[in-house]
């Protein structure tokens, strides 16, 4: 099998002729530009200023060098601008991370370097707009600045008006981009292709405070949004009717962009989960939060051959079969170190219903504190047991940080490979 055939065949649960492997398809299945760079020093790679593509999480672009080296079956196809709203364009301009990692990024960004080391960065590079995500002295990665109203006036509540500059319908440029982008990926390589439309996030924490946008309003901190969904729950509501319309239009212009091209879309990263327990009851799931995902799976199901791929971390067991009834296909992060969320158990219920695309190691824990003997241990036991019949894509639990011992990532991968070897 090639790549694409490889994936395709786990993600319809067939047993494929290895397992596959992610690395940086998606914002997040990646890698920080601290840890690639130290990963690419590693294998002796040509040393240089890595890209960005997810800027807010500085997850640095997997070039074909390296997918090559650990095997990578999948390729994702990004938004042509970043989280910040900037273009993703060939101008680029060099960011020194904390720890002394060269990157580029769209020079279009504008950002201040603060008296401590750490940086500000402002939404579509505006200067007069507040900034709107920070990174401390010594940080690996960016973190969201709280920009709305202090306090919620609930006798004026106005959804729609308040979200209508965070989700918008795809303009024709974009979709000219997304067409181009496809058929190259689709016609020279032999990837899988993963398009990462996202927008359809209902209620997403990274999402709702709107770091592109230069003066988000309405309920936007994530506590005022949690209480809201029992406090003002019309107006959860219309903020989600009004994303689920946008979200349909962008489908429907994605599908006439990318065709049968693609074969996976990136559709939520909302965490349902927390370490022990959901963010809320099952019961506001079913009502909020169900209803529109199954819109956006059935338009998927309808009208492509695509999977739709969901990432929501933690905890996230009670909500499992209510995903399985919205149509959702692939669930990521696969958080094994979560209660409740024992590998064994997952397969045997939700094997055949679910793609498990990530749990293959620890990033909490065995990652970054491990030996490299026993983080490729637990990647082998959890092959054995995820891999089985297909339906699962080899990923770590979420995105590789910075800091991670470089020896722990290169064993994880060599692990796959022994495992597909054996």
């Amino acid at each position: 099998m090639n790549s694409r055939e490889r994936v395709l065949a786990a993600i319809n649960h067939r047993t494929p002729d290895r397992v596959p492997i992610d690395l940086g398809a998606t914002g997040q299945t990646g890698i920080s530009v601290s840890a690639l760079y130290k990963l690419r020093q590693y294998y002796g790679l040509p040393e240089k200023p890595l890209d960005v593509f997810e800027i807010i999480q500085m997850l640095g672009v997997v070039d074909e060098d390296l997918r090559k080296v650990v095997g990578a079956d999948v390729i994702g196809i990004n938004h042509p601008a970043n989280s910040l709203g900037v273009p993703d364009s060939t101008n680029k301009k060099l960011f020194t991370m904390p720890d002394g990692t060269p990157t580029y990024i769209a020079a279009a960004n504008e950002y201040d370097t603060l008296p401590d080391g750490g940086y500000k960065m402002y939404p579509q590079g505006d200067r007069s707009a507040t900034p709107s995500i920070y990174m401390p002295s010594g940080g690996y990665f960016f973190d969201i600045i709280d920009r709305a109203e202090a306090e919620v006036d609930e006798d004026n509540l106005t959804p729609v008006e308040d979200f209508k500059n965070l989700y918008s319908v795809m303009t024709d440029e974009t979709a000219r981009y997304f067409e181009n982008e496809s058929k190259r990926l689709f016609e020279t390589t032999e990837y899988a292709i993963i398009g990462n439309l996202g927008g359809g996030g209902l209620g997403d924490p990274g999402y709702i405070p709107g770091a592109f946008e230069k003066n988000p309003r309405g309920i936007r901190k994530f506590d005022q949004w949690m209480m809201a969904q029992l406090l003002y729950p019309e107006y959860v509501s219309a903020v989600f009717e009004y994303q689920t319309d946008i979200m349909l239009k962008n489908l429907d212009i994605y599908k006439q962009a990318m065709g049968d091209r693609i074969q996976i879309v990136w559709i939520s990263g909302t965490d349902f989960g927390t370490q022990n327990a959901g963010f809320f009851s099952t019961d506001i799931f079913k009502e909020l939060y169900k209803p529109y995902y199954k819109k956006m799976n059935d338009w998927v199901h309808q009208n492509t051959s695509w999977k739709t791929f969901y990432h929501t971390c933690g905890s996230v067991v009670s909500f499992l079969d209510d995903f399985v009834e919205m149509g959702m296909d692939i669930i990521n992060p696969v958080q094994l170190s979560a209660t409740g969320m024992d590998a064994r158990m997952l397969k045997d219920k939700y094997g055949d219903k679910l793609t498990f695309w990530g749990g293959g190691v620890d990033t909490q824990e065995m990652l970054p504190r491990g030996t490299p003997e026993q983080v490729k241990a637990q990647v082998k036991e959890r092959l054995e047991i995820l891999s089985k019949g297909g339906g699962y894509v080899f990923n770590t639990i979420h995105n590789i940080v910075g800091n991670t011992p470089v020896e722990n990532i290169a064993a994880a991968f060599e692990a796959v490979q022994e495992f597909n070897r054996s």
